[in-house]
């Protein structure tokens, strides 16, 4: 991929080594684009990427429960992210639950892709799409479907 990207990486807890073992794998990809991160996730992967000596531009926001994932979801509202990888746990109550569907919700209005589980993520940063000058994602349309 030519292109460099902002990628938004978000996990919660107990989804935080699946999280580290998928930037770590994907490690040489990742670190030629701009990575926005939630705090505890990033600093996580900073130091997973350190130990492996890669290089990378992470740029950590507050932690979830402390409002990172607003954060990130303000940068989607400013087109600033192209791309999220947030991974939830489906299993457990969340506290900030509001804030978790904020953000999922902003990207589907702003037409982020965002992938929320380590297949899709694959599947999205290997995508030839993003450096495909022809290709322009199509805007959502919210308009009455009549048959």
């Amino acid at each position: 991929m030519d292109k460099q990207l902002t990628i938004a990486l978000v996990a919660h807890d107990r989804r935080k080594a699946d999280m580290v073992e998928w930037a770590v794998f994907n490690a040489d990809m990742l670190s030629k684009h701009k990575l926005i991160c939630t705090g505890t996730t990033g600093g996580l992967i900073q130091k997973a990427f350190e130990e492996k000596g890669v290089e990378a531009e992470i740029v950590c926001m507050n932690s979830g429960p402390l409002g990172g994932d607003a954060e990130i979801a303000a940068l989607v509202v400013r087109k600033q992210i192209n791309l999220a990888v947030f991974l939830i746990d489906d299993l457990n109550a969340q506290p900030h639950e509001a804030d978790i569907q904020m953000l999922l919700r902003q990207c589907r209005v702003h037409n982020v892709p965002i992938a929320c589980n380590r297949y899709s993520a694959d599947l999205m940063i290997t995508s030839s799409l993003w450096d495909d000058e022809d290709y322009v994602p199509s805007e959502p349309r919210y308009i009455k479907f009549d048959r």
